[in-house]
């Protein structure tokens, strides 16, 4: 198992486009203009990860307002992720990346220590791409519980 690449403040943001919770297509190229975060997470509906999308959600009008778009990504199936997104309310694109293509091209998926065992997974990560497409912040191994709230005082929102 090697260690994934990790990308850095001032790197070209890698494109992506991947189904939403609908099928629907999202890309990174529809927020060109527009600084978005971008946040990977390990699975829908688990505690941590239902946490961190519920602070997005409640710290979303704020992002807006300041001109940061919101969008989260994981493993999960579309299906599972439009159930997510109900139960939860969600109001923002939550994307599918089931081959982890996007994942291992941000760092996000590779070796991490769990339970004090080394595995192969999702590296919950959060990126503020700019309007041009490059990384201003490249965040890996952040917590579920206030790191929304942490990031926020980061990007003086």
């Amino acid at each position: 198992m090697t260690d994934t690449a990790r990308l850095e403040p001032g790197d070209n943001a890698p494109a992506f486009t991947l189904p939403d919770a609908d099928g629907k297509k999202v890309s990174l190229a529809d927020y060109k203009g527009r600084r978005v975060i971008v946040y990977f997470y390990p699975a829908a509906s688990t505690p941590g990860c239902t946490k961190q999308a519920c602070d997005f959600r409640d710290s979303l009008s704020e992002l807006n307002g300041a001109g940061l778009a919101v969008v989260g990504i994981s493993p999960d199936k579309p299906e599972k992720l439009a159930k997510f997104r109900d139960a939860e309310k969600l109001t923002f694109p939550l994307l599918s990346d089931p081959e982890r293509k996007v994942l291992t091209a941000y760092g996000a998926y590779g070796e991490k220590k769990m339970y004090g065992k080394t595995v192969q997974g999702v590296i919950r990560s959060t990126f503020v791409i700019d309007e041009k497409g490059k990384i201003a912040e490249a965040q890996y191994n952040v917590k579920a519980t206030g790191h929304v709230a942490k990031l926020r005082r980061d990007l003086s929102v």
